[in-house]
Formats: C-alpha cells, sequence, structure tokens
C-alpha cells in the first residue's frame, strides 16, 4: 500500500536560529528581571531557578545553532514553558516565601516576556511535533 502523504522536511537553519535567537531573549529577560548575572533573587530557590532557566537557555540556542535540532528543540520547550508556568504561579496563587509578584499580572518586563516564551512555545512545540512525524515517515 503506496503511503502519499507528503514529504516532511527537517529544519532549516532560519527556524533553527529562530528558537535560538528566542531562546536567547528568554534568558536575557531573566537577567533583566534578576538585576544582572551575579545576582541571585530572593528566595534562594527562585534564584536557583533562574539561573538554571538562564543556563538552559543559551544551552537550547547552542544546541539549535549547532544543527543538533531534537534535544534543543525538547530543551526550548522546557525553557519556554517553564517560566510560564512561574508566571502564572507567581501571580496567581503565590509560591512559597515569594510573594513579589503576586497579582501584579501587568508587569512590562513579564507581559514582554509572556511574548517571547509563548512564541518559542509555539515554535518548539511544533519542531518536536514535527521531528515525530520526521521519524515515523515509513520510506518509500
Amino acid at each position: 500500500m503506496p503511503n502519499h502523504a507528503r514529504p516532511v522536511t527537517r529544519p532549516t537553519w532560519p527556524v533553527r536560529w529562530a528558537g535560538a535567537l528566542l531562546c536567547l531573549a528568554v534568558a536575557a529577560i531573566h537577567v533583566v528581571d534578576q538585576g544582572g548575572f551575579t545576582v541571585t533573587r530572593d528566595p534562594y530557590y527562585i534564584g536557583v531557578a533562574y539561573h538554571v532557566l538562564e543556563i538552559a537557555a543559551v544551552l537550547a540556542a547552542l544546541l539549535l545553532v549547532l544543527g543538533l535540532s531534537r534535544p534543543g528543540w525538547l530543551l526550548a520547550v522546557a525553557v519556554a514553558a517553564g517560566p510560564l508556568l512561574g508566571y502564572l504561579l507567581s501571580r496567581g496563587p503565590g509560591l512559597p516565601y515569594y510573594g513579589t509578584d503576586r497579582g501584579n499580572w501587568t508587569e512590562t518586563l513579564g507581559l514582554v516576556s509572556l511574548a517571547v516564551e509563548g512564541a518559542l512555545l509555539l515554535l518548539s512545540v511544533t519542531m518536536v511535533l514535527l521531528g515525530a512525524r520526521y521519524r515515523t515517515q515509513p520510506s518509500t
């Protein structure tokens, strides 16, 4: 039985670079929000989460630029989804020992962050799904 599905192509370098730039934008936004590279926000676990996010975002960008698409896109999903969840929890019900941002839904940097993370999430989930489709495409 022949397969008449359209062939799926691997992501081109402009798509990978767009993902890499979005990852770097997430890192930059969080560096600005915490007050610099050497600053750790309070409470300590929030500060550590910021640093882990920044490192993961730079690593995801590097993986994408180097053409390691699968791990790069998977890490990019986490880089986008993690801070989105953090935004919702910190502004909504709040986080333990962290009430600074509770109810602060319209902070400018937070809204910019949401836009960048939303774009990255949309792009990276799409690329992960397309990558899965590419791997399961039967050969003709």
